[in-house]
């Protein structure tokens, strides 16, 4: 007889689970064991792992897989069982990693291969290929695709978020603290008191009494500036939505704008300006033609304006606003020179027009909707044992199961965006679409969307100063890792997983339409890093650019109001305070859309932040110090950003690696 030492890891705090029996049988290439009833008579909660002893009449030679199945318990008959590794001692000494990390909530036996990473094409016996089958056929019957409207990406099919599959459910911990404040983010705001309120704001002063509820450093600055032009052109760069401003080399035609207006001392021409590669065009055309919606039986307002800006001392600010797309008597081009309400009126609506594009699109759609569907492409192709699962897994984190609250909360006919925005109902459907169609891989990798925006040496640009080493730090670490193996071209390109995988990225997530730029397919390794970088990025640096500084930029409302209640002015010269304050949303929607965006932006206790991987997925060396070498790279990243900032009159935070999290978990 020989005996194998097993220890099982049942994870942490987070992974709390009821106590069980459970029977292991141990596959190698010499034979197997019987199966061998193991207990654990105490709650599966602690890192130390429970170490039991399996007997064999011989030895197994080199372990290829182990078989879990959890035995029926009669007090816990629906007990659910989190497995985070099992690591086996052979009698000669041999360690044997199995990393597992899955829940298991039957008493089916389940089948895990040995933690090496590899390719299907490299299973030679007949367990671990039947590990590989298993694994992808359970998954798929997990993981559906289901879409919600025609023309928008499709996402995981649920009737609800408790029928989520519980692997992709928040931890205990999440889950108490999403219950928590989606409960008490009024009182939190301690702006409960004020939701029942529907009358119009009479003055700035009493908008500045609600907000002195809660606030922040970056809030406080907000609120003090957000009259200034030079915060105005300061947040298309560096706000909570840096994708829509681009150099403008040809003014539009629909846009007419003269050299007499923007540079009345006829010392300057637009021309030349432009030549210099100082004028600057943020166009929301997307808004053009948008359903306005209704809220609470009143017509709300949204226009799709032009904004041309002016680069200028290292500042960039607004020289010319057009609120509509087709000029028009009834559409003059506003100036910084009309009167002050004329001016701050127009933009105001810009600002609430940036509100709904970012919201809709920056945020939603090309974080959280992308994010949800390389989440269900990973999870229904790629089985636990291939390079690309153990690689990608960290970065959907939580990511299904917000987006499922976020359908039920935020989107639905009764949600939140519905009740508080100017394009919610019918008219977020109409954006969603319209951006989708229009999105294209460049857009999705930063220095090709930097490129392509003509933005490469705007001053003062942080997102794109640390967006760019943070997309270069993820670049090195995913050509390093993937590299390791695929050694060539031809292995890419004969990796039917890998081909399966982006195959559904570009079904259902970009509905085959050819014109984005995404591939079909990957034919070689460079193809395949890139993508995987974009996928990591957009996951983790590109929601936090968009999403950490919402309450900052957001909570002040007259900066970014959600919707606004009068039509835009049709002249000059007519605007008062009265005016904006009549435009701005009413008392209780400003109150919903600061707890909102107070909400979309908090943190939960147990995040998980940008070169942390706590489940250790990789068990060879070069892949695991290739994970060292990030979390350096993205250390010293974090210390340059602290010294940056310490020089700022505002600092830039959002791409900090100390504040990016994993995956679009919020």
């Amino acid at each position: 007889m020989v005996s194998y030492k097993v220890s099982v890891y049942t994870g942490d705090a987070a992974h709390f689970s009821t106590f069980h029996d459970f029977c292991i049988t141990l596959v190698g290439t010499d034979g197997e064991s019987e199966p061998t009833k193991l207990s654990t008579w105490i709650p599966s909660f602690k890192l130390n792992p429970f170490t039991h002893e399996v007997k064999c009449t011989k030895p197994l030679g080199e372990l290829l897989a182990i078989i879990l199945q959890k035995e029926y318990h009669w007090v816990y008959p629906n007990g659910s069982w989190f497995v985070a590794k099992v690591v086996v001692e052979s009698p000669m000494g041999h360690i044997f990693q199995f990393p597992i990390y899955k829940w298991i909530t039957d008493c089916k036996d389940h089948y895990f291969q040995e933690g090496s990473a590899k390719f299907f094409s490299q299973e030679k016996e007949n367990i671990t290929k039947l590990c590989w089958t298993k694994d992808v056929e359970e998954q798929q019957a997990l993981y559906s695709w289901d879409q919600p409207k025609d023309g928008l990406p499709y996402n995981i099919k649920a009737e609800s978020c408790s029928s989520l599959p519980v692997d992709v459910r928040f931890s205990y911990t999440k889950e108490i603290e999403m219950m928590y404040t989606k409960e008490k983010a009024l009182d939190e705001l301690k702006v409960a008191e004020w939701l029942e309120h529907k009358k119009k704001w009479t003055n700035i002063e009493d908008i500045k009494y609600l907000y002195s509820y809660h606030r922040t450093e970056i809030s406080d600055y907000v609120c003090q500036n957000w009259k200034k032009d030079s915060f105005f052109g300061y947040q298309f760069l560096n706000g909570v939505n840096p994708m829509m401003i681009q150099r403008c080399e040809t003014l539009p035609e629909n846009f007419q704008v003269t050299d007499e207006m923007v540079f009345k001392d006829g010392n300057q021409s637009l021309t030349d300006e432009m030549k210099k590669g100082n004028i600057f065009l943020s166009d929301y055309k997307m808004l053009d033609g948008v359903k306005a919606n209704i809220i609470d039986g009143k017509q709300q307002y949204m226009v799709a304006p032009l904004v041309l800006l002016h680069q200028t001392d290292d500042k960039l600010m607004p020289i010319a606003i057009q609120l509509k797309q087709i000029p028009a008597e009834d559409n003059p081009v506003f100036l910084p020179t009309d009167s002050e309400w004329d001016w701050l009126l127009a933009k105001m609506f810009v600002k609430n027009a940036d509100f709904n594009m970012h919201e809709l699109s920056s945020h939603l759609l090309r974080t959280h909707l992308l994010a949800e569907v390389f989440a269900v492409a990973l999870l229904r192709q790629i089985p636990m044992m291939h390079p690309l699962y153990k690689l990608l897994i960290p970065h959907t984190r939580y990511t299904l199961m917000i987006n499922c609250l976020a359908r039920k909360l935020l989107l639905s006919d009764d949600g939140i965006f519905t009740k508080i925005a100017s394009s919610g109902g019918e008219g977020m459907f109409t954006i969603l679409r319209k951006a989708l169609s229009s999105m294209t891989y460049r857009s999705l990798c930063l220095p090709d969307d930097i490129c392509d925006r003509g933005l490469e040496d705007v001053p003062n640009f942080f997102y794109r100063d640390d967006g760019l080493k943070l997309w270069d730090i993820i670049h090195s670490f995913v050509k390093g890792t993937l590299q390791y193996y695929y050694k060539d071209n031809e292995m890419v390109q004969e990796d039917q997983a890998l081909q399966q995988w982006i195959g559904d990225i570009y079904s259902y997530g970009f509905l085959k339409e050819k014109n984005t730029g995404i591939p079909m397919r990957f034919d070689t390794v460079d193809e395949l890093v890139k993508f995987v970088t974009m996928v990591i990025f957009t996951c983790s640096a590109q929601h936090s650019a968009v999403n950490a500084g919402q309450y900052d930029f957001i909570g002040w409302m007259p900066n970014s109001p959600a919707t606004l209640q009068c039509p835009p002015p049709s002249k000059k010269g007519e605007a008062t305070e009265e005016t904006l304050l009549d435009t701005l949303p009413s008392l209780d929607i400003t109150v919903q859309s600061m707890a909102a965006v107070w909400l979309l932006s908090k943190q939960s206790s147990d995040s998980e932040f940008l070169g942390n991987y706590p489940e250790q997925r990789f068990i060879e060396n070069v892949p695991l110090n290739n994970i060292k070498v990030f979390k350096e790279q993205l250390d010293e990243l974090s210390l340059q950003i602290k010294a940056r900032n310490e020089e700022l009159e505002l600092p830039y935070t959002y791409l900090d690696p100390k504040v990016v999290e994993n995956s679009v978990s919020v």
